[in-house]
């Protein structure tokens, strides 16, 4: 069924950068170990909600229940991962040039971290940036994607049932474009993570340089797949075909195109399309359902405009 999510935007982020700013001097200050114990505590309570995360994971997103569980688990690993860590900012002696001095780094926490997350794997890509910020001191505003945000009030609640001090994870859904712009014009926001288009990528680059704020970007890829004469073309073929269905095909390293060595060009491609057409499509949360819906209206336009565009050329 439909769902009410809050909309907000400027004054709503603003707001969550000012919880995130007071809560930070604390948090930082916490031992590694403290930190460790809510973040280990999260990823138990998501492994233990698995399917259930699943589930909602595929109601919003669309992907199979299989992969969306699998997402899941996956985006608990990533907080068990850095729970690890938490305890290991270690620092580094260097030699120095002078008798007199001893040099010495010493890692801190860099502030407020604004993360905005997309839509095809709207768990695992939230704990992938959250995880490590919190392991090393940091508070955090997270914008996820309109499209997608139950996963992410979901993760909030998972914060929240482990033990997490009030103003370090903070959540605003609404307005994408005022929510990021309200992230970028802030000075107290001292980074900015951002996973999606190039295009997006380069604008949060030119429009952070005002503040110097630190980036980790993740943008879009061009993958081919090349399979060589020597190749197991059953292995091959499978692997293909797991890389570029793979939620649809709406992963940010699916492959693009294939390369295959002439000498087996027929073999293989007769062999995957016949895995292809054993494919089942349908409902995320039907049984044996292997590709589920696109993402929304545009994507299926822009897969129509690939087709139509493959048809008119040399495609068969």
């Amino acid at each position: 069924g439909l769902r009410r999510v809050a909309h907000g935007g400027k004054a709503e982020t603003e707001e969550a950068i000012t919880s995130a700013s007071e809560a930070f001097s604390d948090w930082s200050e916490r031992t590694g170990r403290e930190r460790s114990r809510i973040l280990y505590k999260a990823y138990e309570l998501m492994m233990e909600d698995a399917e259930r995360l699943g589930k909602i994971l595929t109601l919003e997103q669309g992907k199979p229940l299989k992969e969306a569980v699998g997402e899941v688990k996956g985006a608990a690993n990533f907080l068990l991962w850095y729970a690890e860590e938490a305890s290991r900012g270690y620092g580094e002696w260097i030699p120095s040039s002078s008798k007199e001095k001893r040099l010495l780094v010493i890692p801190q926490a860099v502030g407020v971290v604004g993360a905005i997350t997309p839509w095809n794997f709207p768990s695992s890509m939230i704990t992938r940036k959250l995880a490590p910020a919190l392991a090393a001191g940091c508070t955090v505003v997270l914008k996820p994607a309109p499209d997608t945000p139950l996963s992410a009030i979901e993760i909030m609640k998972v914060f929240d049932q482990a033990g997490m001090p009030p103003g370090v994870v903070n959540l605003v859904t609404g307005d994408a474009e005022e929510i990021g712009n309200a992230l970028l014009v802030d000075k107290r926001v001292r980074l900015i993570t951002f996973t999606g288009s190039t295009e997006v990528g380069k604008y949060l680059m030119r429009e952070s340089a005002t503040h110097v704020k630190k980036l980790s970007l993740e943008l879009g890829g061009h993958a081919p797949s090349i399979v060589f004469e020597d190749a197991d073309i059953d292995k091959a073929t499978t692997l293909v075909l797991g890389s570029k269905f793979r939620n649809n095909g709406q992963t940010c390293i699916c492959t693009n195109r294939l390369y295959v060595h002439e000498s087996i060009k027929s073999s293989f491609t007769n062999l995957l399309k016949e895995k292809v057409l054993k494919m089942k499509i349908g409902y995320g949360l039907d049984d044996g359902v292997e590709l589920g819906p696109l993402i929304n209206k545009a994507a299926l336009e822009k897969v129509g405009s690939h087709v139509e565009d493959s048809a008119g050329g040399s495609a068969k």
